[in-house]
């Protein structure tokens, strides 16, 4: 054996160590809070707990900002009692359209009860939004306006308060990854990804309307007495569509009073959706590093349930942080395929000579073109254990298809009838040859013409070390 290989052995065995005892305690700790069943649960259905599935909703999905930031600003002015917001950030000055976003909200606050909670930043000026950050945040919204501000605190060390809420009068409510900031990112973004400050942004949101935004409230109400002490209440939203929804959180134990065991029931979603998918499963998200996640998607690819069983992920070529962690297990599940190609990971990126990748911060999984889920949780550890986090989900297969259908389109540059065949036949005939092809372009230096490229299967000595390490430290 060669030293490069007893390099790569050393490093593969110590990493799988290293993940192993992060998964170990991840279980102990949900079976002490009588949590297990979070990661234990059948294929398919709904989460257990509460909240129950909802009937008589109505869903929106928008798609990049350019569609959503319109619908929360008609939202917000239309607001008859009522306007919530929750983020992990927000910034006054942000455009909303014709006006900002603290104009928007004084101008609701003098009419209706404006409330907003943002995570109140990190403890040390190592990260942004540090707290002396969030707290000038909050003086230039509240000053000289009617905006109530409250900052959320109640973290578990190094993580933060993820959710991207927006609650109107109790009966209307947007969740998704699109935050209220340009910090990071401008989310004031189209569909052709224009490069804006180097980066373009790619990003969903949903509007609910009906009983399922009530429980969407209800969670904020909960934060909100919890940082405050104020306890807020609202009438019972009216059915207001023909949609059954289940909202799911990530709550970590022992932050809040009211909710001491946490909740773990977006990670309990995506594992019964996984495991029971029988022909593809698509997502979209900016990070993939949860092993019990990639674990169950591994299973499927060493033994697929179908000959056309394909497995697509969309993610940024360069993530904020935990991109060695997104690489190895990349690379776990390039060797799961062992080249059957049923897999595919691809990034999007501006073509042209100077070339800018477009950040992909939607959190988004279509599974069977049946069951769908959006919100703010990525597919990491965070999300799914540490952060608070909220996504919807539904099993409404006329939705789940038409999202599908509508991000092909936009991702491939056609038309959505262009994709509405067999996914396997459009995943091996129309998504691969061409990322491919984008990404032999871009590695001979020539100019690219399309926006999607192929995410290069990686060796698992990117998983080696760091990707656990930063379990191991961070999400334990």
């Amino acid at each position: 054996m060669g030293a490069r290989d007893l390099i790569k052995g050393v490093d593969q065995t110590l990493g799988d160590r290293l993940e192993r005892i992060v998964v170990a305690h991840h279980r102990r700790r949900l079976e002490r809070l009588g949590q297990l069943g979070a990661l234990d649960p059948p294929a398919g259905g709904w989460a257990a707990g509460d909240p129950p599935p909802r009937r008589g909703n109505d869903l929106e999905v928008f798609v990049d900002g350019s569609e959503a930031l319109p619908a929360m600003v008609k939202a917000i002015s239309e607001a008859r009692e009522r306007v919530w917001l929750a983020g992990w950030h927000f910034t006054p000055e942000f455009r909303v359209g014709e006006t900002t976003l603290r104009e928007l909200l004084a101008d609701a606050a003098e009419r209706v009860d404006a409330k907003v909670l943002a995570w109140a930043g990190a403890p040390l000026p190592l990260f942004h939004p540090d707290r002396k950050e969030v707290r000038e945040v909050r003086e230039q919204l509240v000053d000289g306006t009617r905006i109530e501000c409250a900052l959320d605190a109640r973290e578990r060390p190094m993580h933060c308060h993820h959710e991207k809420l927006v609650i109107v009068d109790g009966r209307i409510a947007f969740v998704g990854g699109i935050d209220l900031t340009t910090l990071g990112g401008n989310r004031l973004d189209t569909p052709s990804h224009p490069a804006r400050g180097g980066v373009g942004w790619h990003d969903a949101a949903a509007r609910v309307e009906g009983p399922a935004a009530g429980d969407i409230a209800d969670h904020f109400a909960l934060r909100w007495v919890e940082v405050t002490g104020e306890r807020l209440e609202f009438e019972p939203a009216e059915e207001a569509g023909g949609v059954e929804l289940q909202v799911v959180r990530t709550v970590p134990n022992n932050v809040y009073d009211r909710l001491p065991s946490g909740d773990f029931r977006i990670l309990e979603s995506y594992l019964r959706a996984v495991r029971s998918a029988e022909r593809l499963i698509y997502l979209e998200s900016q990070f993939l590093w949860s092993p019990e996640l990639v674990d169950a998607l591994a299973a499927k690819l060493r033994r697929p349930p179908a000959d056309d069983f394909r497995l697509v992920v969309v993610l940024p070529a360069h993530p904020n942080n935990g991109k060695e962690d997104t690489r190895g297990q990349l690379g776990v599940l390039a060797e799961a395929d062992a080249g059957d190609d049923r897999f595919l990971a691809c990034t999007l990126w501006q073509p042209g000579e100077d070339a800018h990748p477009v950040y992909v911060h939607a959190k988004i999984g279509i599974v069977d073109d049946r069951w769908l889920t959006l919100g703010s949780a990525n597919l990491n550890e965070h999300s799914f254990f540490n952060d608070t986090e909220m996504n919807v989900v539904t099993q409404a297969p006329e939705l789940a298809r038409a999202l599908r259908l509508r991000l092909w389109s936009e991702h491939l540059g056609c038309e959505p009838g262009e994709v509405d065949g067999d996914p396997a036949a459009i995943v091996d005939e129309r998504w691969r040859p061409l990322a491919e092809e984008q990404l032999a372009r871009r590695e001979r230096g020539e100019r690219t013409t399309h926006r999607l490229l192929l995410l290069p299967h990686v060796s698992r000595r990117a998983k080696g070390v760091l990707g656990p390490l930063n379990g191991f430290f961070v999400d334990g």
